[in-house]
């Protein structure tokens, strides 16, 4: 029996099965043709591979591809573990939606809420396992959680690219933005590529002594773990956003004489009264007068082709508390001006010291004659219980939180200012001292 289970008769048993069921659920907004050629390429790739292993340089080529395009994707979101904690969140919350299974909701909000730290283990285990791969360690513990990994966000963007849930998958932070269906094709294209490490393991050997691996791959795990937890008590080191210095936010909200809106296509969702399934129709053929067999369930927009040449930012507004638009006076501010940004006031860093010297840094600037004002998207009771915790004097502004949250990774974080330019930013566990951003950037 060992030897069946070892057999290329039972590889192929099992590979087709598997291929067959993935054939046999995959929704409609995928392909059947496109899905039978991939499902054929991999049963190729896992029945053929005593073949593909002897090109021993097909082996090397999917390693350098695989633990490269890792240790890079790693290191883009291992720069910014805060975004991708905000992505890995918006993940959950939809899947929350999505099920009607309680115990699921529990877990999904739970995940939610450990978002965090499931960022910094997930960037950490990318730049490790892509080290791994390139130095030839623990090659088949490397390859299964390789597998398991791709596996994973394989079905994150499916789902994502399927449903139109999340429309940026965070793959590669900000400095590469993929639509849901480009992060798939990514995903298939790496799925490809480890079945064919799997195929030509034999060749995937150490690059260096056992002591050397071994203390290469300590190096790189303490590295891929220490660096996003620095980032995220300080600031991206690369920092790839539209509100980044040197940025100026008035350019960045401009729209290119290039610019072509989202092209959307208005559809709606109507639920089967018989069998309790949710359909997606448009316009030209919702079933609005079948009222027996269906019934409406809620409005659906597609978008059928995304914006093109965009501007990098097109939802800053910023409002008064008394409901005032006062954006353009604010970016238009010819003199310094700083932005205090704590997108949500009550997880905002609950530290006396640190309020102590926000109050002391705004006096400061008051009475130099510079402008103070904090932005937020709490509302007006919340506002007024932080002004009487800390004891805060400066002025609010309200903003959306998604754009708060983009513009600085840190709550609260503190930004200079002039015309519309960022000129510097700061983390709240660096707040500056007045003195010294006056003399060093104020000129």
């Amino acid at each position: 029996m060992k030897n069946f289970f070892s057999s290329k008769i039972f590889r192929f048993i099992w590979s087709a099965a598997l291929a067959a069921l993935i054939y046999m659920v995959c929704p409609p907004c995928f392909s059947k043709t496109v899905l039978l050629v991939l499902l054929a390429v991999q049963l190729l790739l896992i029945n053929m591979a005593h073949i593909i292993g002897s090109f021993v340089i097909v082996t090397h080529i999917a390693r350098v591809a695989v633990g490269g395009l890792f240790i890079f994707s790693g290191f883009i979101k291992a720069n910014d573990p805060l975004g991708f904690s905000y992505k890995l969140q918006e993940y959950f919350e939809v899947f929350k939606e999505a099920t009607e299974i309680s115990i699921l909701d529990t877990i999904y909000e739970w995940f939610a809420h450990m978002a965090l730290p499931l960022a910094v283990i997930i960037v950490a285990s990318e730049l490790v396992l892509g080290i791994m791969l390139l130095i030839g360690f623990k090659r088949n513990l490397t390859l299964w959680l390789l597998f398991a990994q791709i596996a994973f966000f394989t079905f994150l963007t499916f789902y994502s690219a399927c449903f139109n849930k999340v429309t940026h998958c965070g793959c590669f932070g900000d400095f590469w933005k993929l639509t849901p269906w480009e992060s798939f094709g990514k995903d298939v294209a790496l799925m490809i590529l480890i079945t064919l490490l799997f195929a030509g393991k034999e060749n995937i050997n150490p690059l260096f002594t056992d002591a050397l691996t071994g203390t290469v791959f300590l190096i790189g795990l303490v590295v891929s773990v220490a660096f996003p937890i620095y980032a995220y008590r300080n600031l991206p080191p690369l920092d790839f956003r539209a509100y980044a210095p040197g940025m100026n936010i008035k350019d960045n909200m401009k729209y290119p004489p290039t610019y072509r809106p989202d092209s959307i296509e208005t559809g709606f969702i109507y639920e089967n009264l018989k069998t309790g399934e949710k359909k997606h129709f448009n316009m030209s053929n919702y079933p609005w007068q079948d009222t027996l067999n269906w019934k409406w369930a809620a409005t659906d927009n597609v978008v059928i082709r995304p914006a093109i040449d965009a501007p990098k930012i097109t939802d800053f507004n910023i409002s008064s508390l008394d409901g005032a638009n006062i954006t353009d006076s604010l970016l238009n501010d010819k003199n310094y001006s700083f932005w205090l940004v704590a997108y949500d006031l009550s997880k905002t860093t609950d530290d006396e010291v640190l309020h102590a010297k926000i109050n002391d840094f705004y006096k400061l600037a008051h009475d130099a004659g510079i402008n103070f004002v904090a932005f937020t998207a709490s509302g007006p009771g919340e506002i007024s219980d932080f002004k009487h915790k800390y004891s805060a004097l400066y002025d609010f502004a309200t903003v959306d939180g998604t754009v708060l949250k983009t513009m600085i990774r840190s709550n609260p974080g503190l930004m200079l200012m002039k015309n519309g330019t960022v000129v510097a930013n700061w983390h709240y566990n660096n707040f500056p001292v007045f003195s010294d951003v006056k003399s060093k950037l104020m000129k």
